[in-house]
């Protein structure tokens, strides 16, 4: 794609800006690092943009806290004093989802990661109760971008059907842009996705014994 041109322009009858302005689905995948870390650089983007931003955070548990939530949680309390950038809404399936906590039937307070992350049923239950607000906002136009992080685990073990999935991610209204990140994503998302890059490892400190390290990992 020399220049930024396309190699190839389809006979669709939509005009050039129509067709730059088409909402994308992009999957990150792969067994390499760097998933999250490309998404984020691309949310950065977005805010720059005045893109409203939902990130919805997959599997990882509370006690992580990598680095790109406190940037971000500080570039949306930004955008609230000042008007520039965009606001950001950051959701965790490790807290038991924002709008979750403190329900009847679910705990609160510290126990709540500890029990989700040690009941595969609750997982379960959590992330699908994450699609289904994923759903809402998507049905709403709430974001203009979505960071759905490592949601190819719930498409993989079961949790979240991956038809539906495709479903919704290709007839979501507007122009909305979705991406999903996570290893081993399922072929269906691969085949509705509007660019789709893996991440290949060559080498990673963790081959020599090295473990992760702040600001490098998270």
């Amino acid at each position: 794609m020399p220049q930024g041109q396309p190699l190839y322009v389809p006979e669709d009858g939509l005009t050039t800006r129509q067709r730059r302005n088409r909402p994308l689905l992009i999957v990150h995948t792969g067994h390499g690092k760097g998933k999250t870390t490309a998404a984020f650089g691309l949310a950065l983007r977005a805010w720059n943009a005045g893109w409203p931003i939902g990130v919805f955070q997959f599997v990882k548990s509370a006690k992580w806290r990598i680095g790109e939530e406190p940037a971000f949680k500080t570039l949306g309390a930004l955008h609230e004093q000042t008007g520039q950038g965009a606001p950001v809404t950051w959701h965790k399936m490790g807290e038991g989802w924002s709008w979750l906590r403190g329900n009847a039937g679910r705990p609160a307070g510290p126990d709540t990661a500890r029990d989700l992350h040690s009941d595969p049923d609750m997982q379960a239950e959590n992330a699908r109760a994450g699609w289904e607000r994923i759903k809402q906002d998507l049905a709403a136009e709430t974001y203009r971008l979505y960071l759905l992080d490592e949601f190819t685990y719930p498409i993989k073990w079961g949790w979240v059907d991956v038809k539906e999935v495709v479903e919704v991610l290709r007839e979501r209204p507007g122009a909305q842009h979705v991406v999903v990140t996570g290893r081993d994503a399922a072929p269906e998302l691969l085949d509705a996705a509007d660019l789709v890059t893996e991440m290949t490892k060559v080498k990673h400190p963790m081959d020599a014994g090295q473990k992760g390290q702040r600001g490098i990992e998270w």
